[in-house]
């Protein structure tokens, strides 16, 4: 007597159904995140006043990628989670030197938000503090100055962060621009954020 096949595929079917909505492992899987501000807020309404969280998150991949995003929701964790989506839409490459500093110093404002950063020796670490620290951390550098001037508002600080790092360039773009070698820019180099010999750098570069 021949078997009735199962309606519905079997359980090899809702294997693969379940397999679709697994987390896959690509080149977001070394993404480090960094919750920044949480913040309550209500909406008043007809009946009374609806609660929900606003979460600012700052994702970066700590080999010069770094983005940030807002996301609101009735949980806090929907919220994190909606604000690490957008935060990895909307990542910007920065041209690290030497993979630990910035090139060069730079200062960015957003409404009443201003900071400045500046590039600094090996073993100096991260001298900033609040949202500032959290995106140069995510971005990968190691040895930074940086200083907020303005408002300690979280979201004016990291876009007038992120403002002063859209504005970075290395020296291969710089001497590209200007139709010029790498090594005719780095001799001229002396900030003191560089080891003594300029020239392996300005061979890697």
């Amino acid at each position: 007597m021949a078997q009735t096949p199962q309606r519905g595929g079997g359980g090899n079917d809702r294997n693969r159904r379940d397999n679709r909505n697994a987390p896959v492992e690509g080149p977001d899987s070394d993404i480090v995140e960094k919750l920044v501000h949480i913040n309550r807020v209500a909406a008043t309404v007809k009946g009374g006043r609806r609660f929900s969280f606003a979460a600012l998150m700052v994702v970066g991949d700590g080999k010069g990628r770094v983005g940030f995003g807002h996301g609101k929701a009735r949980e806090v964790p929907e919220a994190i989670r909606k604000a690490t989506e957008e935060a990895k839409k909307t990542m910007i490459r920065v041209p690290l030197r030497e993979n630990r500093t910035l090139h060069h110093d730079g200062a960015g404002r957003w409404g009443a938000g201003k900071i400045m950063m500046r590039a600094a020796p090996p073993g100096t670490g991260v001298i900033a503090g609040g949202p500032m620290r959290a995106v140069l951390e995510t971005l990968g550098v190691q040895d930074v100055v940086g200083k907020s001037t303005g408002s300690s508002n979280p979201y004016n600080m990291i876009r007038a962060t992120f403002e002063a790092l859209k504005v970075q360039s290395s020296p291969r773009q710089v001497a590209s621009k200007r139709g010029k070698k790498v090594a005719d820019l780095m001799g001229r180099r002396n900030d003191g954020a560089s080891a003594p010999e300029a020239a392996p750098e300005a061979q890697e570069a």
